[in-house]
């Protein structure tokens, strides 16, 4: 390279090289298929702004995201497919039966999926405090290797940076990762009128060896959007 100008170079993190590492053999490894789609999120993020002040005295910021983890660990349950691994040596798939959800967290050192355990048996209010913390210990490289391990299904939300439709690379062993952009104002037809909803972009990529794509329809179209409508504070 030096021979067209000037460079530099900067060595690989530790992180990055695990990153590096991960997501090849993810790559090289996964058959994958991207389901597009938008959600109505309007309802949701009335909720938030409702009771964002009454969470704020508790000591918690409510965010979309708490919301959407019950919502998924809602949809995993009707899916269980999604919440599995593929057992190659023995050709089995195996299906978990708990629902421990893993959060991308943007570092300066690059990626960290911290993993938020039993998210269908945690409240709304334990959920948002505990991705604070746990956002906040990866941001100090201050998360244990056992809190990155163990996880049955992650989220990627890049709406707080802006991003729209993405296609998340899948985190093996899991079968399945959902992308969430950023929701924005559109005008939608809603019985026969034309009303302004909230929409945010998802992106469900799904290993394609364990799940059909009639499936993913299925579980982006008529789960995530009718739990995430669904879900109370």
């Amino acid at each position: 390279f030096s021979k067209w100008g000037p460079v530099s170079k900067k060595p690989l993190s530790p992180l990055r090289q695990v990153i590096t590492r991960r997501m090849g053999e993810s790559w090289n490894s996964v058959p994958r298929v991207t389901q597009f789609d938008e959600a109505d999120f309007t309802r949701l993020n009335e909720l938030r702004k409702k009771f964002a002040a009454k969470y704020e005295k508790k000591g918690a910021r409510l965010t979309l995201t708490p919301l959407v983890l019950k919502a998924v660990a809602e949809t995993l349950k009707k899916h269980p497919l999604f919440n599995s691994s593929l057992d190659e040596a023995a050709n089995e798939i195996v299906l978990k039966e708990y629902y421990h959800i893993g959060i991308a967290v943007d570092t300066e050192q690059g990626l960290i999926v911290p993993v938020i355990r039993d998210v269908d048996k945690k409240s709304i209010l334990d959920l948002a405090k505990e991705l604070e913390q746990v956002a906040a210990k990866a941001r100090e490289r201050k998360i244990s290797a056992e809190e990155l391990k163990g996880g049955t299904f992650t989220i990627s939300n890049q709406g707080a940076i802006g991003g729209a439709h993405f296609t998340p690379i899948v985190n093996t062993p899991e079968v399945a990762i959902l992308g969430l952009g950023r929701g924005a104002m559109k005008p939608v037809a809603q019985d026969g009128k034309v009303v302004i909803r909230m929409m945010t972009p998802l992106g469900l990529s799904y290993d394609h060896r364990v799940i059909d794509g009639a499936e993913a329809a299925r579980f982006i179209v008529n789960q995530i959007g009718r739990a995430s409508c669904r879900e109370r504070v």
